[in-house]
């Protein structure tokens, strides 16, 4: 029996800390493509519970995120606008989706193609492009 105890202990140990990571694993769902927005709206997006959609990595910063609605309501997420467009020259329905940017100025989403961009914000993946809704001298548009 005294054999036994050390395995039996070393064997819990083992069943709670998997149990402990299956607990953590289904409440840390995150979240990379929804469906189902038809109404083409952008989605209030949970910081550190959504995950860009191209490179999978945590969206912690509202400030650079952008979001591609599709036609039939299927609508990604990105931490990055320069990561956004990229992704977006290769799909086929890049002409017809809704694009969705959080405005620095407004912090409001807004209509991605009508609104202003500079080029030398500091960004998660440094692509440099900061959203606004107003335009200004040394501001681009989308285009």
């Amino acid at each position: 029996m005294k054999s036994l105890r050390p395995l039996l202990i070393v064997a819990t140990i083992v069943i709670l800390i998997v149990v402990l990571f299956l607990s953590l694993a289904s409440k840390q769902k995150m979240v990379t493509i929804m469906e189902g927005n038809i109404a083409r709206q952008p989605i209030p997006i949970v910081l550190h519970h959504f995950q860009d959609s191209e490179c999978g990595m945590v969206i912690d910063e509202i400030s650079y995120a952008s979001q591609v609605v599709a036609p039939d309501g299927k609508t990604w997420f990105f931490h990055d606008h320069g990561g956004m467009v990229k992704w977006l020259e290769r799909k086929n329905f890049k002409k017809d989706a809704m694009i969705w940017v959080h405005s620095l100025d407004t912090q409001q989403w807004i209509d991605g193609r009508n609104a202003y961009y500079t080029r030398d914000e500091i960004t998660p993946m440094e692509y440099g492009f900061g959203a606004y809704e107003h335009s200004s001298e040394e501001r681009i548009d989308f285009e």
